[in-house]
């Protein structure tokens, strides 16, 4: 069961930003440890947000990095909902990063303190 939400101050998106762009780093060394190379980090389009685009062969993934406190955290991190505005990112996105012989998709890296990175490929199938 979630906690109820609490108003963020400032320095609470100050640190919860640190985190997260922490995690994105990590994913990113991460991904390169396993052979990709990232194209690119937090690209913004009218859709939604994209954290990573990595290449790996003629298959582009456009990565969503979930960063929290605890390995048990992890399994709330992600929902259908932010899947599917990272999908709708990487639509917006595909022409700019991938080739007509290119193969997408869009992955999920999980990341918390302790625990090897989680990697779900291919996490929205819609």
């Amino acid at each position: 069961m979630r906690r109820p939400a609490r108003p963020r101050t400032t320095g609470d998106r100050r640190a919860a930003e640190a985190i997260g762009r922490r995690g994105e780093r990590l994913a990113g060394w991460w991904l390169r440890l396993k052979g990709w190379r990232i194209l690119d980090r937090r690209v913004r389009t009218p859709a939604g947000e994209v954290d990573l685009i990595a290449r790996k062969g003629s298959l582009v993934a456009f990565v969503e990095v979930k960063t929290r406190a605890t390995d048990a955290e992890l399994d709330f991190a992600i929902d259908a909902f932010r899947l599917s505005r990272v999908a709708a990112a990487a639509e917006y996105l595909m022409p700019r990063y991938a080739g007509p012989n290119d193969d997408i998709r869009v992955d999920v890296i999980l990341i918390a303190p302790g625990c090897r990175p989680r990697h779900i490929e291919n996490a929205w199938m819609g």
